[in-house]
């Protein structure tokens, strides 16, 4: 065992932070999207499935209702087969038509940025809102989804059974407010790519030595 495991909280958050900056210098969100409306459709699919699935069926969804109007008026059973894949379709194709009506009959067509008003829409919860707000707006948010939750518990940024919310919470404090959402993103892609759930990485990790995993393995 190393030093490395005496290190203060914010030592360890130095380490995290520069070793992901290495890693993913510019990260990107996964999703494709062209439009407001269109990004928070796809975080709203992307729920239990990956972002490659969703981005297979988003262009064949959004080329056929080319537009919220469209998509408002759409046949809930064509809607049900365009997202056949992903999974949860049947529920997913009436948040997709009911989110387009919504938009359509009460904010002209536009996203609106206020979380209370996000919320309120079928299928879009705390990290939905989180993930959008950050991608679109760049508005400083965390959204913890499974690779956020696993990363933060292995790396001891968090309490293992700290619930999503106290995940965010703690990870806020750990980081600057302008890290936020750049900091959502690098710890998805090191989750998706390198700390995965199964077979992850460790080997050629840097950070392994203040990893919780890699301890138990």
């Amino acid at each position: 065992m190393t030093g490395l495991m005496k290190m203060t909280k914010s030592e360890k958050v130095v380490i995290i932070r520069n070793y992901l900056n290495y890693l993913f210098e510019n990260p990107k969100c996964e999703l494709n999207y062209n439009s407001d409306y269109e990004l928070l459709i796809a975080i709203v699919l992307s729920a239990q499935t990956t972002d490659k699935r969703v981005n297979s069926v988003t262009p064949i969804l959004f080329k056929k209702y080319n537009s919220l109007e469209a998509l408002s008026k759409a046949d809930i059973s064509d809607l049900e087969n365009i997202l056949r894949p992903i999974g949860s379709f049947r529920k997913k194709a009436s948040y997709v038509k009911e989110i387009a009506r919504i938009l359509v009959t009460l904010y002209d067509g536009k996203v609106p940025t206020k979380r209370k008003e996000l919320e309120e829409m079928p299928g879009v919860g705390r990290k939905t809102v989180n993930v959008f707000l950050g991608e679109f707006y760049n508005i400083p948010s965390i959204a913890v989804d499974t690779h956020v939750e696993r990363v933060s518990k292995r790396l001891g940024l968090v309490k293992e059974n700290d619930s999503v919310r106290e995940v965010e919470e703690k990870l806020k404090r750990a980081f600057k407010r302008e890290e936020w959402a750049r900091l959502h993103l690098q710890l998805v892609l090191f989750g998706r790519y390198h700390c995965k759930a199964v077979a992850p990485n460790c080997d050629n990790c840097e950070l392994k030595d203040i990893c919780k995993y890699e301890k138990r393995s």
